[in-house]
């Protein structure tokens, strides 16, 4: 641990101490889903499942609730219930993460955690950061205890990677498969074309870029965040591509997240399938799986990058969330995702609808219909089109449209400013952050429809 490292340290948990209380009197403060303590949270980072413990680590910026420079803040929970806040394990203190601990992921073996990371270095001077000026440095942290890193190396830096890129190539997602070690990062090239790099390691400590992953048109200008496995058979590839054109009911977000159905062998030659979105809610970004046994985990960043749209929770102090954990499943073509079933456990007796505020919701036999939920949030579908929209605390968001289908089974986790909208168990998502009135109640409905509405508890959070 160096001087930096322990600057910083004492910095952040001083924050945390005088911001915590304040944080904690916003009527926004959710309730079943994680939050920074205070500042600032993005992307999900190194999640898994090490022995008995669930890792969440995330973007944290803890001095500033409008971003700062990110440490990975850290989560952890033995039942995805129950979870305990540690200090984070990542801080901008070596000389190629000093301008933040951009995101990564970890491999886990032997009960030992690789974190692997982009390191963040902004050079002095008169540059763009896009094409000059900017380090983006992969770099490894080694967690032996589940609670502080080992050690820190670098592994790669600019001159490492392919002809051809920007200074844009980050977020290593890491993976053991067929008795190596591979590594995809995201990239933006000096014609400005999304692309993911493929690396491939015996040692997880050298990497030798072995194959390029991207579409024969240019898909967007830089893919963010990736994620390569394998789904019931099929090999899936996630990204967030900015620089989509926008439609009436596609790429409708500043930026898109979605997945690649891809055949083939991603090391070789490959096939990229027709690309689809992940979620069409306002708040959705930069999710990230991991194997838990036999099921394949994911959570999600509940914000958006340079959205026009703004969190009303900024004036206590914080901003942001992640989603619920759900499971990915692979059918009929499509991924899909569903809560997780450690949710359930946070069912509280039935509620009225007119007493509903934060609540799990199951509606089947509804092909047509609509609702309103705490005279803020209302959804209409029928005719194979889903609507979300908002008569008042939408804080800038207006209207985002999905295409579903027939509507045969809708769930809806409600928290106190969250709603995640399940379509045919997982078919579709819409995700968002809403303000209703800290004292509005109630879901109205129109239409048909068999309807099961549960209280929901809160996560137990030990600090």
């Amino acid at each position: 641990m160096n001087a930096l490292h322990r600057d910083l340290a004492r910095l952040v948990a001083e924050a945390e101490r005088q911001g915590l209380a304040r944080a904690e009197q916003d009527p926004y403060r959710l309730r079943f889903h994680l939050m920074p303590p205070v500042g600032w949270m993005n992307d999900p980072n190194g999640l898994c499942r090490c022995g008995d413990w669930y890792h969440v680590f995330y973007q944290y910026g803890p001095f500033d609730s409008t971003g700062g420079v990110k440490h990975w803040g850290h989560y952890r929970s033995r039942d995805l219930v129950q979870w305990e806040q540690l200090p984070p394990l990542l801080y901008p203190d070596q000389t190629w993460d000093l301008h933040g601990v951009y995101s990564g992921s970890a491999l886990v073996e032997d009960g030992v955690m690789y974190l692997y990371y982009t390191g963040n270095v902004k050079h002095p001077g008169d540059f763009d950061y896009v094409t000059e000026g900017r380090g983006h440095n992969t770099a490894l942290a080694v967690c032996r205890d589940g609670v502080t890193a080992q050690s820190n190396e670098l592994l790669l830096e600019n001159r490492d990677y392919p002809a051809g890129l920007t200074c844009h190539v980050r977020d290593p997602k890491v993976f053991a498969y067929d008795g190596a070690y591979y590594m995809v990062q995201g990239a933006r090239t000096l014609e400005n074309r999304g692309e993911l790099l493929v690396f491939e390691s015996r040692d997880k400590r050298h990497w030798t870029h072995i194959n390029t992953i991207t579409t024969p048109d240019a898909f967007g200008y830089m893919w963010e965040c990736p994620d390569l496995f394998e789904l019931n058979g099929q090999w899936v590839a996630v990204c967030s591509p900015q620089g989509v054109e926008h439609g009436r009911d596609t790429f409708q977000n500043v930026y898109s997240c979605g997945y690649f159905p891809l055949d083939g062998d991603f090391r070789s030659a490959y096939t990229l399938g027709a690309y689809r979105e992940m979620d069409t809610g306002f708040d959705f970004y930069a999710p990230q799986t991991f194997l838990d046994g036999e099921r394949r985990l994911l959570i999600g960043w509940m914000g958006m990058p340079d959205a026009p749209y703004e969190n009303p929770t900024v004036a206590y102090g914080w901003q942001h969330a992640m989603t619920v954990p759900c499971r990915c499943d692979w059918q009929n073509g499509r991924m899909l995702r569903y809560p997780a079933a450690e949710l359930e456990a946070l069912r509280r007796g039935p509620v009225e609808a007119g007493d509903a505020a934060v609540f799990d919701l199951e509606l089947t036999d509804c092909a047509k219909g609509g609702l309103v939920i705490r005279d803020s949030a209302v959804l209409e579908w029928g005719q194979g089109e889903m609507t979300l929209s908002f008569t008042g605390g939408g804080a800038g968001r207006t209207v985002r449209h999905a295409k579903v289908g027939e509507v045969r089974a809708l769930r809806i986790l409600a928290d106190t400013s969250s709603l995640e909208i399940f379509v045919n168990h997982g078919e579709s998502v819409l995700t968002t952050r809403y303000y209703p009135r800290p004292d509005a109640r109630g879901v109205r409905f129109t239409g048909k429809g068999k309807v099961r509405l549960w209280e929901m508890g809160s996560l137990t959070i030990k600090r």
